[in-house]
C-alpha cells in the first residue's frame, strides 16, 4: 500500500519539483538529460517512455503512440515545445531513436498479439503444413501414421489431435514452437530428448522457453510421461 501512495505523492507532486530543481541546477529538462547522460539501450529508452507518459503537455504525451513515418516531425515538434534549439543534432538524433524503438516495440507487440489470436485450423493448409513440418523437425526418423494420432504425445501434446493444445495462443503457440525447432534444431531436439527421459522427464519435467515480445504464454511440452503440456513465454527487449 506504501509503495502506491509514494508513487502516487512522486508523480503528482515530488517529480514535478524534481524536475525543476535539476533544470535549475543544470540548464536542461529532463529529456536532455536522460537523452545526454544515459547509455543507449533500452533501459534510456524506457526512461524516456515513462518521462514522456509522465508529462502533463500534450505533445509529450502523445509522442510515444506516433507511427513510425510521423517520428521525425514528433521530434520537431517535442524540441520545440521544449525550447530545444533544433540545431543541438546529438539530442535530436537520440530523441529520435528511442521514438522508432518505442514505436516499433509497440506494433510488434500488436502484430504478436493478432497472431495470437488467429485460431488454429484443422482445414486451412497452411496452418496444417506448419504442424507437419514441425513433427518432422523434431521427429527426423519416425514417420507420422496419421494426422490425429497418440504419436504426437511424444513430442509433448496432451492428446491425439493437437490442434486442442493451441487454444490459448492460437497461432502464435504453434508459431514459437515451429521457429524454435527449425533455428535450433539440435537444442530442440536434445530438449525433447531429456524431456523423454524416463526419470529426468518424469521427475523434472522438460519446458522449452521462446523469447516472443508481449506474449504472456508460448506453446510448451513436457515428454510423453508429462502431465500436461506448459505454457510458458518470456518479455522482448525494445527493438534496436
Amino acid at each position: 500500500m506504501w509503495a502506491h501512495v509514494w508513487g502516487f505523492l512522486y508523480s503528482s507532486y515530488f517529480r514535478f519539483w524534481l524536475k525543476w530543481v535539476l533544470r535549475l541546477l543544470t540548464g536542461k529538462c529532463e529529456l536532455q538529460l536522460l537523452l545526454g547522460g544515459a547509455e543507449a539501450g533500452a533501459r534510456r529508452t524506457l526512461s524516456v517512455e515513462h518521462s514522456l507518459e509522465s508529462s502533463k503537455n500534450k505533445v509529450l504525451r502523445n509522442a510515444v503512440h506516433v507511427e513510425e513515418a510521423e517520428v521525425e516531425k514528433c521530434v520537431r515538434d517535442v524540441m520545440k515545445e521544449k525550447k530545444i534549439g533544433q540545431k543541438d543534432t546529438r539530442f535530436k538524433t537520440n530523441l529520435q531513436i528511442s521514438l522508432l524503438q518505442i514505436s516499433g516495440y509497440k506494433k510488434l507487440y500488436l502484430d504478436v498479439e493478432n497472431l495470437r489470436k488467429v485460431p488454429y485450423d484443422s482445414e486451412n493448409e497452411e496452418h496444417e503444413e506448419q504442424l507437419i513440418e514441425l513433427w518432422n523437425l523434431l521427429m527426423p526418423h519416425e514417420n507420422l501414421r496419421a494426422r490425429i494420432s497418440k504419436q504426437w504425445c511424444d513430442i509433448g501434446f496432451q492428446g491425439e489431435d493437437p490442434k486442442t493444445d493451441f487454444r490459448g495462443m492460437g497461432l502464435l503457440g504453434l508459431v514459437n514452437l515451429l521457429y524454435f525447432s527449425k533455428h535450433y534444431t539440435n537444442e530442440a531436439r536434445q530438449i525433447l530428448s531429456r524431456s523423454n527421459h524416463p526419470k529426468l522427464g518424469a521427475d523434472h519435467g522438460i519446458c522449452l522457453y521462446f523469447p516472443v515480445p508481449g506474449a504472456d504464454h508460448s506453446v510448451l511440452a513436457k515428454g510423453r510421461n508429462a502431465r500436461s503440456a506448459q505454457l510458458l513465454g518470456a518479455e522482448g527487449a525494445c527493438p534496436h
